[in-house]
C-alpha cells in the first residue's frame, strides 16, 4: 500500500489497551462517520490519521511511509488533464456527433449515450464524466420530449461500468494497480472483455424495457440533427494542445512498465506539459490566474481524503490487525484461491453498495498482500485481485450511495426537477449490479479455475 515494503511495528500497548484494540477502533469510528456523511470525508479521514499518530500507533515518518505518493501523483495529473481538456467543448462534441449518428432516434441515443459514457469512464473519473454528458443529455431529451429518468440510469451503470476496463477508470483500480505494480495494459488486458461484454447486456437491458417506449416526432428528431456539434468546440488550439498531450499520456502508460517509470510520474509530468502549453505566451497575470484557476480544478478533498486513508490504513497494517484478518480469510477459505476470488467479489460489491469503495479497497489491499505468501505469492493471487477490483467496481452501481457518479447525476437530476429517489434507484440498481457481479464471477471463474 505504502511506498516502502519495510513495515516497522507499532507498540503492544497504547494507555494500556491492546494497540490492536485502539487502531481498529480507530479505523472503525472513522469509517462509520464516513458512512453517515455527517461530516466532510477528508475531514473524518485526517482526524483519524491524525489520531493514529497522536495516540502513538504511528510516528509522524511512519505515516509519511504509509501514504501511496503514486496514486496521489496519478489522480492530481489526470485531475488537471481533464480540467483542462473540458473547457474545449470536445466531450459535449462526442456526445453530440454521437447522438446524429443515430439519425436522433431516441432508442438508438440510449445506447449510443451509454457506449460514449462507458468509454470516457474508462479514461477519465466518472464523476467529470457525468457531469460533461449529463447536461447534454438533459438538452437532448427535452428536445426530442422523451423521459431523461432512463437516459439519467443508463449513465451511471455504464459510468461505473466502463471505469472498470482500466487502471486509470476507477480509484479502485488507481489503488490496486500502484499498490502491486500492475499496468494499464493489465486492466486492459484482464478486464476489458468483462465490462464489454456487461456493457452489452446492459444495453440490451435498457432496450427491452424503454426502448420501444421512447417515441419523438420528426420535427423533434429534426430539431436535434439541426444542431452543429462543431459549435461545442470552444478552443481548437487547446484542443489539439489537450488531444496531442491525452493521446502521449495513455502511450506512456502502455510503455511504462518496459521503461519502468510509475504511472503516478507519467500523470503529474503530463498534466504539467499541457499546463505550460495551456499558458504559454501569456502575460504575467494572465498566466498565474490561469495556473491557479486549473489547481482549484483538482479536486484536493479526495486528494487529502486518500492521504488519510493510507495513513489509517498503514495503522492497522503495522499493528497486524490487517494480517491477522488475512489469516483468518485463510483460514475460512481452506487456502482456495478459487474460494477467496469468488468470496472477494461478492463481498466487495456488497460493502461498495453499502459505503463507499475506496475506503474498503484501501483496506484490502494491504490484507491481501499479508496472504500472498502463504497462498503461493503474487502470481497465484491474482485472480484474487482482478476479483477485489471487479466487485468493489460493479459493486458501486448498486444503490444512489455506492459510487460518488450516482450521487452527482441524482444532485443534478433533482436541480433540473426529475429526482432520482433512493427507492426508485433501487430497482433497477439492485438487478444491474447482481447481473454484472454475477457475470464477473463467471468470467473470474473460468477465466482462472477452469481454462
Amino acid at each position: 500500500m505504502h511506498g516502502t515494503n519495510v513495515v516497522t511495528m507499532a507498540p503492544s500497548m497504547i494507555w494500556g489497551i491492546d494497540a490492536q484494540i485502539v487502531a481498529t477502533a480507530v479505523m472503525i469510528i472513522s469509517y462509520v462517520v464516513l458512512f453517515t456523511e455527517k461530516l466532510n470525508r477528508a475531514v473524518v479521514a485526517l482526524l483519524g490519521a491524525s489520531i493514529m499518530i497522536l495516540a502513538g500507533i504511528l510516528t509522524q515518518q511512519q505515516a509519511f511511509l504509509g501514504i501511496d505518493f503514486n496514486t496521489l501523483a496519478l489522480l492530481i495529473g489526470m485531475m488537471m488533464i481533464v480540467g483542462i481538456s473540458e473547457k474545449t467543448g470536445v466531450f459535449q462534441y462526442v456526445a453530440i456527433w454521437a447522438t446524429k449518428k443515430v439519425k436522433a432516434n431516441p432508442r438508438g441515443i440510449l445506447m449510443v449515450l451509454a457506449i460514449v459514457t462507458a468509454f470516457f469512464s474508462a479514461f477519465l473519473d466518472n464523476v467529470t464524466t457525468v457531469l460533461l454528458i449529463v447536461p447534454v443529455t438533459f438538452q437532448i431529451t427535452k428536445k426530442l420530449g422523451v423521459p431523461v429518468y432512463p437516459f439519467l440510469l443508463v449513465e451511471i451503470f455504464a459510468s461505473n461500468i466502463g471505469g472498470t476496463a482500466t487502471l486509470i477508470g476507477d480509484p479502485p483500480n488507481i489503488l490496486i494497480g500502484s499498490a502491486i505494480n500492475l499496468s494499464f495494459m493489465d486492466f486492459m488486458k484482464e478486464l476489458t472483455p468483462i465490462v464489454i461484454l456487461c456493457m452489452l447486456v446492459l444495453v440490451a437491458m435498457f432496450d427491452f424495457f424503454y426502448g420501444r417506449r421512447l417515441i419523438s416526432t420528426m420535427q423533434r428528431r429534426e430539431k436535434i440533427m439541426q444542431l452543429n456539434e462543431a459549435d461545442s468546440i470552444k478552443n481548437m488550439s487547446l484542443l489539439i494542445k489537450s488531444l496531442s498531450v491525452l493521446s502521449i499520456i495513455i502511450c506512456g502508460f502502455i510503455s511504462a512498465e518496459h521503461f519502468h517509470i510509475a504511472n503516478g510520474t507519467i500523470a503529474m509530468a503530463g498534466g504539467s506539459v499541457l499546463l505550460l502549453l495551456y499558458t504559454l505566451g501569456d502575460k504575467h497575470d494572465e498566466r498565474d490566474h490561469k495556473v491557479e484557476r486549473v489547481f482549484a480544478l483538482v479536486d484536493w478533498t479526495t486528494i487529502f481524503f486518500f492521504a488519510g486513508l493510507f495513513v489509517i490504513v498503514h495503522g492497522l497494517e503495522v499493528t497486524g490487525v490487517l494480517s491477522m484478518l488475512g489469516q483468518k480469510f485463510i483460514d475460512f477459505t481452506e487456502g482456495s484461491i478459487s474460494k477467496a476470488s469468488l468470496l472477494i467479489i461478492w463481498v466487495s460489491a456488497i460493502v461498495s453498495g453499502a459505503i463507499d469503495n475506496i475506503p474498503f479497497v484501501a483496506t484490502m489491499i494491504p490484507m491481501i498482500k499479508s496472504m500472498e505468501e502463504a497462498l503461493g505469492g503474487r502470481e497465484v493471487m491474482m485472480p484474487v485481485w482482478w476479483a477485489l477490483s471487479l466487485g468493489a467496481c460493479f459493486g458501486g452501481n448498486a444503490t444512489l450511495i455506492g459510487a460518488s457518479a450516482n450521487v452527482i447525476v441524482a444532485g443534478m437530476a433533482s436541480r433540473q426537477g426529475t429526482p432520482i429517489s433512493f427507492l426508485g434507484f433501487m430497482k433497477w440498481s439492485i438487478p444491474v449490479a447482481l447481473i454484472t457481479v454475477a457475470l464477473a464471477t463467471t468470467y473470474v471463474y473460468i477465466q482462472y479455475f477452469v481454462m
